[in-house]
């Protein structure tokens, strides 16, 4: 599984007064479709935080190219970029019905040690879904 898709409707609440998506709320639908790329790989945030695992977004970068509006039916696809290290990155395209590119952004995230609060490498349960999926 080198990416995966979820769809999400637009909201009420998560446009402005001209009825756009207000750029904020896109960190949240990139947060969607990372969090369901793992729990599909059968890892949760949950899971890695009982296990004393943190793992803090430390870059965010949005690239905006059209708007989304109320009620639309937006797509995320969610690509990891690279075999995760002390660092997991993603790439994320979201488009609409039609297949228009409405945003492309990256995300990197760091392994933080609950317990020390340091960085740490990528926990081998991990390492051994991405590469029996690669």
């Amino acid at each position: 599984m080198k990416f995966d898709e979820i769809q999400i409707r637009v909201r009420y609440g998560e446009t402005d007064q001209m009825g756009v998506v207000y750029h904020g709320n896109y960190a949240l639908y990139l947060e969607m479709g990372r969090i369901e790329w793992l729990r599909k790989m059968g890892i949760s945030y949950k899971s890695m935080e009982e296990n004393g695992i943190m793992l803090p977004v430390v870059s965010l970068k949005i690239n905006y190219k059209k708007s989304a509006g109320y009620d639309d039916v937006i797509n995320v696809k969610t690509q990891l970029k690279n075999r995760p290290t002390a660092k997991i990155e993603f790439n994320y395209e979201i488009t609409n019905e039609k297949g228009e590119v409405l945003t492309t952004a990256s995300t990197t995230l760091v392994f933080i040690d609950k317990e020390t609060n340091r960085p740490t490498r990528a926990p081998k349960y991990i390492l051994d879904v991405v590469d029996r999926l690669y």
